[in-house]
C-alpha cells in the first residue's frame, strides 16, 4: 500500500461520514490540521493515531484497508440487522442481493 492509497481511503471514509477534516481532527484530540496533513500526504498517523481514526470512523482496522467496501460503517449496520432474520428471510435477502449485484 502506498501512502497515497492510505490518504485517499481516509478521505473517502471521512467524507462518507459527512464531516470535515478539521472536525475529525479535533474529535480525536489532535490539532485542527492533523487529518488534512494525512489526507494531503504530508504525514502518516502513528499506530495509536490510526486506531483512534478507525474508532472514530466506527470501523475495524481491517475494514479501513478493505478497498472493496465503499461504506464499511453502513455495511456493518446491515450485517448487524441481518443477524435478527430467520432462515427464510435470509434466503429471500440472499436472492435479492444476487439480483442487485447482477445489474
Amino acid at each position: 500500500m502506498k501512502k497515497q492509497d492510505f490518504s485517499l481511503r481516509l478521505t473517502q471514509l471521512r467524507e462518507k461520514k459527512g464531516i470535515s477534516a478539521r472536525e475529525m481532527s479535533l474529535a480525536i484530540g489532535q490539532n485542527a490540521g492533523y487529518i488534512n496533513n494525512i489526507e494531503t500526504g504530508k504525514a502518516l498517523p502513528s499506530l495509536p493515531g490510526f486506531f483512534y481514526i478507525c474508532e472514530y470512523l466506527e470501523i475495524s482496522e481491517y475494514e479501513f484497508f478493505d478497498f472493496t467496501a465503499s461504506d464499511p460503517s453502513k455495511l456493518n449496520a446491515i450485517i448487524n440487522d441481518m443477524k435478527h432474520l430467520n432462515c427464510q428471510q435470509l434466503d429471500i435477502l440472499a436472492q435479492l442481493i444476487k439480483e442487485l449485484v447482477k445489474k
